[in-house]
């Protein structure tokens, strides 16, 4: 099969990796010449994501077409739609993605659990809606890895917020951060992974651990996959869906958002499961039988984030001393530059239980710097 892939960073990378074991011949396009998958693609489209012709022009001359990430031409991929080439996530999928508006109208309309919310289309709305707060202001469209989000705590602080169409979401008491990865092919098959918890870098907004089988009861677990296997059924979608949540001090699961491919908190599956999220991803756009997402071990993942103060060539210091010690797994994203917080890499760690784990991927965090 040929596939397309809009999009060249790193989860377009780990794909291909995967994708190579059957065979398949890869295309990627990315603005970016140094992408993480130039390297490793079968033809490489250097072009900006939102191109229409340069997106369109790459799907006609694949079997399919998918993508790493939500910033691309929808228009492009509904016209290859239309005239017959398979396209997944459905484009009507990333338009559903793309505003975090749409998103929380659909849980709301849907009988999803999910937050209190409001609707803006400017900051002085903001004022509208003082019962809300404190609330977590998010960009309808836009945002990405921590940007396009900002907290206001009270009303001294709605000057400092976005002046744009934005989503008020109230702060949620929670006990932890959840994510579901579940998969579904154009058969209608539904598969989801073991529950992942996730641990937030609170200055970059972005995971600085993964723990899987999350530590919670097995009622939480198995309600979580639940909730997350009706979403993909009930949207319709064909691929892979990453559901993040909420676990709430009284016991309740709030979905937050959505992510419609591969996504950073199911890195751990490639040494973890039987069946990686990159490899059950494939399975279901070729509409293949989905496989096994049983975890063969605990594990526990660490994203290499740039260090402050770096930027520049990148180094990976620590490394050898890291890789030392069994079950260690690094992957690095082939990105030549380091800038602070950028993600360049993850290691999977695998332990006999989730604390060993953990405890295991602390001791690397410390040990692995990445530098110039």
């Amino acid at each position: 099969m040929r596939i397309g892939i809009v999009g060249g960073g790193q989860l377009g990378r780990m794909f291909i990796q995967n994708a190579l074991n059957y065979g398949h011949e890869i295309v990627t396009l990315d603005p970016d010449p140094s992408a993480p998958c130039s390297a490793i693609s079968h033809e490489f489209i250097c072009a900006d994501r939102n191109d229409f012709d340069a997106v369109y022009a790459m799907g006609k001359a694949c079997d399919v077409v998918t993508i790493e990430i939500e910033n691309v031409s929808i228009e492009a991929l509904e016209k290859l739609e239309l005239e017959g080439i398979p396209v997944y996530p459905q484009p009507r999928i990333l338009k559903l993605v793309k505003d975090k508006g749409v998103q929380k109208q659909f849980y709301s309309d849907h009988g999803f659990a999910t937050a209190p919310f409001a609707l803006v289309e400017n900051r002085d709305q903001i004022n509208d809606h003082l019962h809300l707060l404190p609330v977590m202001q998010k960009m309808r469209v836009g945002g990405y890895d921590g940007r396009g989000v900002t907290p206001i705590k009270s009303q001294d602080d709605i000057h400092s917020g976005f002046d744009a169409p934005s989503v008020l979401e109230q702060w949620v008491d929670y006990e932890m951060e959840l994510s579901v990865l579940v998969a579904r092919n154009g058969k209608g098959d539904v598969l989801s992974f073991p529950l992942v918890e996730q641990v937030f870098n609170d200055e970059a907004n972005l995971v600085d651990y993964l723990v899987s089988p999350a530590r919670v009861d097995q009622a939480i677990e198995d309600e979580a996959r639940r909730t997350a296997e009706r979403l993909i059924s009930e949207i319709d979608m064909v691929g892979l869906l990453a559901v993040e949540m909420f676990l709430t001090r009284d016991g309740q699961i709030l979905i937050n958002e959505i992510a419609p491919r591969p996504h950073n908190s199911g890195h751990h599956t490639i040494e973890a499961c039987f069946t990686s999220q990159y490899d059950i991803h494939m399975r279901a756009i070729l509409n293949w039988p989905l496989g096994d997402t049983a975890l063969t071990s605990s594990a526990a993942m660490i994203n290499l984030l740039g260090e402050k103060g770096y930027e520049g060539p990148v180094n990976y210091d620590g490394l050898e001393e890291a890789i030392a010690q069994g079950g260690v797994y690094p992957h690095i994203y082939g990105k030549s530059v380091t800038k602070p917080f950028r993600k360049m890499g993850h290691v999977t760690v695998l332990g006999s239980s989730s604390e060993e784990a953990l405890h295991k991927a602390k001791a690397v965090k410390e040990k692995i710097k990445v530098i110039t």
